[in-house]
């Protein structure tokens, strides 16, 4: 038996509570919740069109932020991004004393000609990530290594940022 208590200390119109908190904790629910009341399933595009499903498209920045692993060593904190389709000259890393700024940008052109028919295409992309770092580093012993499209960093951590052992007597 499912029992539920909802406790609401004042009236209010944007509904419980426990909505409100659901609300602040998850905007993105309620904005769907809004347009979802705006356009309903009916208005939608006519299936014999076949346009793609808003599910199935591209968000706008999707694809384009590296997915990165930070890695705290005692001695060393470790940085791995996954770097797609981005050559090792594209490549611009620049280090402060807790931070990493991760930059690339890139260009590719394809064309192809038979006959009368001319295709060409241009893709090209930026991007650039900040990541805040767990401790200070030493950016003058930064090591840095790219390969098939992984960028490696190891940078070692500033003399007091290491981590030390203290023996209780």
């Amino acid at each position: 038996m499912n029992t539920e208590t909802k406790v609401t200390t004042t009236p209010s119109r944007s509904g419980t509570l426990q909505n409100r908190q659901r609300a602040v904790l998850n905007p993105f629910e309620e904005m769907d919740r809004l347009f979802q009341g705006l356009f309903p399933r009916a208005w939608g595009l006519p299936a014999r069109w076949e346009w793609p499903a808003w599910a199935d498209m591209e968000m706008p920045f999707e694809g384009r932020v590296p997915k990165v692993d930070v890695v705290d060593r005692d001695a060393e904190i470790l940085v791995r991004a996954e770097l797609p389709g981005v050559n090792k000259d594209d490549l611009d890393i620049t280090l402060a004393e807790d931070t990493v700024t991760i930059k690339a940008s890139t260009q590719h052109e394809s064309k192809e000609e038979k006959g009368d028919y001319l295709r060409r295409e241009i893709t090209q992309g930026a991007f650039a990530r900040t990541i805040q770092l767990p401790a200070a580093v030493q950016g003058d012993e930064a090591r840095a290594s790219f390969k098939d499209g992984v960028l490696e960093l190891t940078l070692p951590k500033a003399a007091p940022a290491r981590r030390h052992s203290v023996k209780v007597e």
